[in-house]
């Protein structure tokens, strides 16, 4: 008869969650109350004002960004979700997105720069990112229900987590990137390491760093239903409501929300990188400081 041998590995990190509950409790509350203050914050932000006023300022952000047709088509998708009913819904899913994705960004890219920097530290993040992009996003909610509790809070975490990766991978590939005679050069005439970091590695290599951070905020609306499982409100709430009834029409309606409002932060953030509309002249600025910083800098004598 063959004995089955088990490795207690969950066992093992239920003991650590709760051992962590316990003695940083102060710090999770802490986090919690940080992470709902900055959602109230971004949401009141998005819903006091009148819709049309928001409305009227996405245009004008997608006719910088992309074009007047893009400005046009974005005031359309935003009626249209004014038109479903689904606009407080969809303007507290963005206010998820955006405090999301912006602490997100917040670590992943200096992480990233820290991976490009050191071959050590890049070894020791590159397995914790395969971890965290594989994965099942479930599991987050798992942990996070536990520390955080019910509410909008754990789907921040669990999106956090869910939608670095990219953002780490990207920064590091960008900055590796670099022609390091570009590198050298800043080198030989004495510029410090963080000088030819400011000037000359992340301008040149912000088009891969801004896709990184295009995927962030795509990731991150990603989870918007998975936070909806959790008590967060917004669409991801609406479609979890839908399921529960088999509601088909509210389904198809926050969906197409998640749509409009998808394709709008995903375009905007792509014109950055891409150095399209008013973004190409804070890019050209930024270029023309990294390809005279090797000149402006008075050589180190020896």
């Amino acid at each position: 008869m063959i004995t089955t041998f088990r490795l207690p590995i969950g066992d093992a990190v239920e003991s650590g969650i709760e051992a962590l509950t316990e003695t940083f409790g102060w710090f999770f509350s802490f986090i919690r109350i940080l992470f709902q203050g900055m959602y109230d914050s971004v949401e009141f932000v998005l819903l006091t004002p009148s819709f049309w006023i928001i409305i009227i300022v996405a245009a004008l952000l997608g006719a910088l960004a992309r074009g007047p047709l893009f400005g046009l088509g974005t005031a359309v998708g935003f009626t249209l979700i004014v038109g479903v009913d689904q606009w407080d819904a969809s303007m507290e899913t963005l206010a998820l997105v955006l405090v999301a994705a912006a602490i997100a960004i917040l670590l992943s890219v200096p992480i990233g720069i820290l991976a490009a920097k050191s071959r050590i530290a890049s070894t020791v993040i590159k397995p914790i990112l395969d971890v965290m992009q594989t994965m099942p996003a479930f599991v987050y909610l798992i942990p996070a229900l536990i520390l955080f509790r019910v509410g909008v809070v754990p789907g921040i975490v669990a999106t956090i987590i869910f939608a670095m990766a990219p953002g780490v991978r990207l920064t590091e590939l960008g900055i590796r990137r670099v022609d390091h005679e570009i590198v050298e050069a800043g080198q030989a005439f004495g510029s410090t390491p963080g000088r030819i970091l400011r000037q000359i590695q992340l301008p040149l290599a912000l088009p891969t760093i801004m896709a990184g951070i295009n995927q962030v905020i795509m990731l991150s609306l990603s989870m918007v239903v998975i936070a909806g499982l959790v008590g967060a409100q917004g669409l991801g709430g609406q479609v979890v409501a839908s399921l529960g009834r088999i509601d088909i029409a509210l389904g198809f309606e926050a969906g197409l929300a998640v749509v409009i409002i998808a394709i709008f932060l995903d375009r905007v953030t792509a014109s950055f990188g891409s150095g399209k509309g008013l973004f190409i002249i804070i890019r050209r600025r930024w270029a023309a400081s990294a390809a005279s910083a090797p000149t402006d800098v008075v050589p180190v004598k020896p």
